[in-house]
């Protein structure tokens, strides 16, 4: 027997497609299961009588009964640099990047700050669920180097990259085209497919990066077309008027983009609020990704995003919590926000919707639905374990819930956050302590 076999018993909750299409046949539930995980990997699942029977012998049975079993949580957009900038008073988006954020970024000139909040901020995620994110690191080179050391001795599935900004920001914090290519180059080849690492091409955003590192970041898309590519849209009304001074000749925002090659399917575009409808068509022709920030959004007064519209015109979505200006690490307090959001958008957002969402639906968003999301045999036992009745004030609400499942999820989306997470398994390895 392989020393890496463990036994995880639930309540088992996972996703074959989105209900907001397939109905609740979508979701997969066993009221008494059991996931066998060797190796990193889901070998089976099933009725726990049938897996605890087929179980190798002196395999570990973590049992959980009564809490949750889902597929953990993927973060599609969250800054690392800025977990010490996190609820900074008062701005707005342009106004808090140069108060707050890139003050905070330029410590990462220094490879032990680097190596300490790459550790704090992993084990934030998986204090809080998250097992998967989709991560901005600074414009230095360490910073990356460093995010991604700590995600291969923790055997985490993480994506990020080196910021790549050459202008409108302190001098400390810019590169140039050409330094911004070569050291994005370099790390690509140096970490892109090692273990469950992947490399994000970063430009920052259209203000902080002018035509020509825009045409280097699309180069490296063409060099690299298996990594990803990620940045912000629409974010912001004097964010959208910068970017016009800047860019006269492009037809809008994410023509700035387009022009330089970074739309694809592999490109996740922070925000995108104040879309114009040209923009949506491009995003959904393109099969680019829009990630939802709602906790951004509202705390740095950005706006509302509008789901409704860009599902219906095709757009993929993504959830994401954007810590810094995202103010919770936690994907239970993200959505509920999100709920609220859309509420404000009179448009709804069932449960089920929600936790597809975080889980099989971001899978989706970043092409990694073949290996995460669902908890299914063959997949990596990336899995965490909910307890709707992890505070007194939920378990009070629980005793109206009467063995409604809906409910339950509700509850956890509504009033859950960390606390409500009993255990994050990382690659079949139990990581909450």
């Amino acid at each position: 027997m392989s020393a890496s076999a463990r036994i995880i018993r639930g309540r088992i909750v996972s996703f074959t497609d989105d209900p907001a299409a397939a109905g609740l046949s979508a979701r997969h539930y066993l009221d008494d299961g059991a996931v066998l995980v060797r190796d990193g990997l889901i070998e089976a699942v099933g009725e726990a009588r049938d897996v605890l029977a087929d179980a190798p012998e002196g395999a570990p049975v973590d049992d959980h009964s009564g809490s949750l079993v889902m597929p953990g949580f993927i973060d599609a957009h969250i800054h690392y640099p800025q977990t010490q900038v996190i609820g900074s008073y008062g701005a707005q988006l342009l106004d808090w990047l140069h108060n707050y954020t890139f003050v905070e970024e330029q410590k990462f000139a220094d490879h032990g700050h680097c190596a300490r909040i790459a550790e704090f901020f992993l084990e934030e995620l998986i204090r809080c669920g998250t097992t998967t994110a989709m991560v901005y690191c600074t414009v230095h080179p360490q910073s990356v180097e460093a995010f991604f050391a700590a995600s291969e001795r923790l055997g985490a599935r993480m994506i990020a990259g080196k910021t790549m900004m050459d202008r409108d920001a302190p001098e400390a914090l810019r590169d140039t085209a050409e330094r911004g290519y070569d050291e994005s180059k370099a790390l690509i080849e140096r970490w892109r497919g090692r273990g469950r690492i992947d490399y994000a091409i970063t430009p920052r955003f259209a203000v902080t990066s002018s035509q020509a590192q825009l045409e280097a970041a699309g180069a490296l898309a063409r060099e690299f077309p298996e990594a990803y590519i990620q940045t912000h849209l629409d974010e912001n009304d004097a964010e959208i008027e910068l970017v016009a001074r800047l860019f006269p000749g492009a037809r809008n925002y994410l023509d700035v983009y387009d022009r330089a090659g970074l739309l694809g399917p592999r490109s996740v575009f922070g925000h995108c609020i104040h879309l114009k409808e040209a923009e949506v068509g491009a995003l959904a022709a393109t099969r680019s990704v829009a990630a939802f920030c709602p906790t951004s959004n509202l705390f740095l007064g950005s706006g509302l995003f509008d789901q409704a519209r860009l599902v219906r015109a095709g757009v993929r979505v993504a959830l994401a919590t954007d810590v810094g200006g995202g103010t919770c690490y936690s994907m239970l307090r993200t959505a509920a926000e999100g709920y609220k959001v859309l509420q404000l958008n009179r448009q709804s957002w069932p449960a089920a919707q929600v936790f597809y969402r975080m889980t099989l639906g971001n899978a989706r968003a970043l092409g990694l639905d073949d290996r995460i999301g669902s908890i299914e045999a063959g997949k990596e036992a990336d899995l965490i374990v909910l307890d709707a009745r992890a505070t007194p004030a939920m378990a009070h609400r629980m005793e109206t819930a009467k063995g409604d499942l809906d409910a339950e999820l509700f509850v956890l989306v509504t009033m859950g956050d960390d606390r409500a997470v009993r255990q994050t398994y990382v690659a079949g390895a139990p990581r909450k302590l």
